[in-house]
């Protein structure tokens, strides 16, 4: 299922590598608690909202009706 789900994102391997990255730095203490954290999860949420450009839409965008 997830894999489906990753197969519609726009860059399926790099939400991976942000994924693993933001639980790593969960993980590992650092000097500034919960900044790089915060920023780290907003650009994995960023990164599983873009999706592929389906079919239609890029109909649309090329001007033809």
């Amino acid at each position: 299922m997830f894999l489906r789900w990753a197969s519609s994102l726009r860059f399926p391997y790099l939400f991976l590598l942000v994924s693993v990255l933001f639980v790593l730095n969960l993980l590992i203490p650092d000097m500034l608690p919960f900044a790089d954290e915060i920023l780290m999860g907003l650009v994995a949420m960023l990164l599983a909202n873009l999706r592929k450009k389906s079919v239609e839409d890029k109909y649309k965008e090329s001007g033809k009706e």
